[in-house]
């Protein structure tokens, strides 16, 4: 006859459990201000003409409803019906900054996070043991693709820098621990230096970017200027600022 044993019970139960993995995840979060009482047809006729232009202009993002200028938006029927316009467009909104607390109550009942606001500049882990560098090891690997990065394509080069001969599709992201050259026109989206290396650069041959990051600073096409649009570029970073240089 068998003997029950509690303690060859709870060994199986042991070693039947899975482990909680948790894992970082780095994440292109666009904030969109929202100015004004609710939002009315001439704010989604704006949406809609820019997504005219640039039919993959973020698509996909995840998106930050910034609320620092908006009046009222303290119902949370409002605020699922912009959600839900969002969501039309491929705008997928989840969190909400600068809100007031009638605001964070209508978005916490609407289904929306609060997010701290984002800063201008990287952040630093100021612990000394934790602090980040800005030096490559030797053993960093680059990533050479020979082929166009096509819509819808996200390419990471996570131990080096990312090398692409070929074009950038609207829609497409590239995502680099170290440096970005992209032998072509550069659309879509170009994250450089995304574990935090503050000297890493893009460099791309035609310029005509959706988004532009390095170590989490980030200028999307709208506040790029105009002399740099279509233009042999490097982007870097200058006392926390993103700077965008025309070369030759």
């Amino acid at each position: 006859m068998a003997v029950d044993d509690p303690m060859e019970r709870q060994a199986e139960a042991r070693t039947s459990v899975r482990p909680i993995q948790i894992r970082g995840r780095f994440l292109t979060a666009v904030a969109l201000r929202v100015d004004g009482g609710p939002p009315d047809d001439a704010f989604y006729a704006g949406l809609d003409d820019l997504l005219r232009q640039r039919p993959h202009f973020l698509v996909d993002a995840p998106l930050i409803l910034d609320l620092d200028g908006a009046e009222g938006l303290t119902d949370p029927d409002d605020l699922r019906q912009l959600v839900e316009n969002l969501k039309a467009r491929k705008f997928m909104a989840f969190g909400v900054q600068n809100a007031s607390d009638a605001q964070l109550a209508a978005a916490t009942e609407a289904g929306l996070i609060p997010v701290p606001p984002g800063r201008d500049a990287p952040l630093r882990d100021e612990r000394p043991d934790r602090r980040r560098t800005t030096e490559r090891t030797p053993s960093a690997a680059t990533r050479v693709v020979t082929t166009p990065v096509r819509s819808g394509q996200t390419v990471v080069a996570d131990h080096g820098d990312l090398v692409v001969i070929g074009p950038v599709a609207s829609g497409a992201e590239l995502i680099a621990r170290g440096n970005i050259h992209v032998y072509g026109t550069l659309r879509g989206r170009a994250m450089a230096g995304c574990h935090g290396d503050l000297s890493a650069r893009i460099f791309c041959q035609s310029l005509d970017a959706e988004l532009l990051a390095i170590a989490g600073l980030y200028r999307t096409s709208e506040n790029l200027e105009h002399e740099v649009h279509k233009r042999n570029v490097q982007v870097f970073l200058q006392d926390e600022r993103l700077c965008v240089e025309t070369l030759g």
